[in-house]
C-alpha cells in the first residue's frame, strides 16, 4: 500500500429532517455540486410520496430501500486463465450505494416526467415489490443464485508477490 489511508469523509444530515441516509440520497442525487437542487428534489418526492400513498413517506422510502437493496452481488474473478462470476455477500454501506444508485437510475429512465415525480414513483413502485429498480436486484440475484457453483472461489484470497 502506497502513501497513508484515506480517512473517510462524515457527511452532515440534511437540513430538514436531520437524517445521514436523506443526506447521502441527496448527495447521489446531486450533480456539479448543485445541493440545494438536489435538497429540493428529494424533498418534493417525499410530499408527493405523501400525497399519493396518504402513508408515512419514510416508511415507503424504508420499505422501497429494503425490496431494492440486494444481499448477493456477483464479482468477475480470473482462476487459472479463466473468468468466473462469483457471488459474495453485500456489505451494508454498498448495499445502500448500490440500492441508492439503482433507485436514481430508474427514476432518470422514467421520461416526461420532472425528476422529483419519477423518483416517488419509482419508490412507490419499488415499496410494493415492482419497478426497474426491484427488477435490477432480481436480475442481480437470479445472476448470484446461477454461479453458486463458483461460490467456492470466493475463499481463495490472492497470493503476494
Amino acid at each position: 500500500m502506497r502513501g497513508k489511508a484515506i480517512t473517510k469523509r462524515q457527511i452532515k444530515p440534511d437540513p430538514k429532517y436531520n437524517r445521514l441516509d436523506i443526506a447521502k440520497l441527496i448527495n447521489y442525487i446531486m450533480r456539479r455540486g448543485k445541493k440545494t437542487t438536489a435538497q429540493k428534489i428529494v424533498y418534493k418526492a417525499f410530499d408527493i410520496i405523501s400525497e399519493r400513498s396518504k402513508q408515512d413517506p419514510f416508511e415507503i422510502y424504508h420499505k422501497a430501500l429494503r425490496n431494492v437493496g440486494p444481499s448477493l452481488e456477483i464479482r468477475g474473478r480470473r482462476i487459472g486463465g479463466a473468468n468466473y462470476q462469483i457471488p459474495f455477500p453485500v456489505a451494508d454501506n454498498r448495499r445502500q450505494t448500490l440500492t441508492f444508485r439503482w433507485l436514481i437510475t430508474a427514476a432518470k429512465a422514467r421520461r416526461g416526467k420532472t425528476m422529483a415525480e419519477a423518483l416517488a414513483l419509482e419508490m412507490l413502485d419499488a415499496a410494493q415489490g415492482e419497478g426497474a429498480a426491484v427488477k435490477k436486484r432480481e436480475d442481480t440475484s437470479r445472476m448470484a443464485e446461477a454461479n453458486k457453483a463458483f461460490a467456492h472461489f470466493a475463499r481463495f484470497t490472492k497470493r503476494k508477490k
